[in-house]
């Protein structure tokens, strides 16, 4: 079985959520080809060619790709798909935008979300927030899976794969227009770390930015936020954490004043440590928080931010 597995990058650097569909992609075959779209991305390439297991990088460049036009993508994997069993990409929203497509094309039924490869055609995908888990089998020609990252564990760096340039695309019928990227010195929220996210119980937009991001600044954190907070105008829409925002798994989750929804925990139950702080003993967070603190976060973040000044943070 070929497989192909579509890197997730900036056109500098590969992101580790290709690390992770590259071990995915192990699950299924000993046969992985990584695939770079993009404008400029030659070192995205070589950092790919050397993930453990993979046999070969091919590389497309335009400015479409660059971009990540869905239908530019498409317009590269479409005529790569008759060398392939399966065409892997992390459910990114990238990934998320071009992989309907390229199921559509090849008249195929995409399999969402993979968390576990079972065998070669049977996959395990969370559905109704994450409360349950589905098992699905396929009897597709050809399958297109988006893998969550947070469920697999990246491969190493020890290859050395060769790279192979590919004859340019059609451009797509499609215009790029323009986009508002969020520019922050904090780490990228979907790869951080560390993570403090701020719910409701803040109260405004004010306060949720001067509790939050202190603490945030401290631990060198991304900042998360539960929906609560996002529509209630506290934190902008690229801070939520969730089954309708970004599903993260960081070393250490901090959740201030977010009673734990099934939305929220679906985004981050699998974080390594999370530690609650809510003063309701009875918010639904404490049942999947490593560490509880049922006060005021008025009396914690204080106490804590205190804690933190004593010595550097290990």
């Amino acid at each position: 079985m070929a497989v192909l597995v579509v890197a997730d990058h900036d056109n500098r650097k590969l992101r580790d959520t290709t690390h992770k569909t590259v071990a995915a992609a192990m699950a299924l075959s000993n046969e992985i080809d990584v695939l770079v779209v993009g404008q400029g991305c030659a070192s995205a390439a070589e950092q790919a060619a050397k993930l453990d297991g993979v046999r070969k990088v091919l590389v497309a460049e335009s400015d479409d790709l660059g971009r990540m036009v869905a239908e530019a993508v498409e317009a590269v994997i479409v005529p790569l798909a008759a060398s392939y069993d399966a065409i892997l990409t992390p459910a990114t929203s990238a990934g998320k935008n071009f992989a309907p497509r390229v199921a559509a094309k090849l008249d195929v039924s995409q399999i969402s979300d993979v968390i576990e490869v079972v065998d070669a055609t049977t996959f395990v995908r969370p559905i109704y927030a994450g409360n349950a888990l589905e098992t699905v089998r396929t009897a597709e020609p050809k399958m297109v899976l988006t893998i969550r990252p947070t469920a697999f564990k990246p491969v190493g760096e020890g290859g050395s794969a060769p790279i192979e340039t590919l004859a340019g695309a059609d451009a797509p019928r499609t215009d790029f227009v323009g986009e508002e990227v969020v520019k922050s010195e904090r780490p990228e929220l979907g790869g951080a770390k560390i993570v403090v996210s701020g719910g409701r119980a803040l109260g405004s937009s004010e306060e949720f930015h001067r509790v939050i991001d202190p603490l945030a600044d401290k631990l060198g954190a991304a900042v998360g936020a539960s929906r609560a907070a996002v529509d209630a105008g506290y934190a902008p829409n690229d801070y939520q954490v969730g089954q309708t925002g970004k599903v993260v798994a960081p070393d250490l989750y901090i959740a201030v004043g977010i009673s734990g929804a099934i939305q929220h925990l679906a985004g981050m139950k699998d974080s390594k440590v999370i530690v609650a702080i809510n003063k309701d003993a009875d918010a639904p967070i404490f049942q999947v928080a490593d560490y509880g603190w049922v006060t005021d976060y008025k009396t914690a973040i204080p106490q804590l931010m205190d804690e933190l000044s004593k010595g550097p943070v290990s």
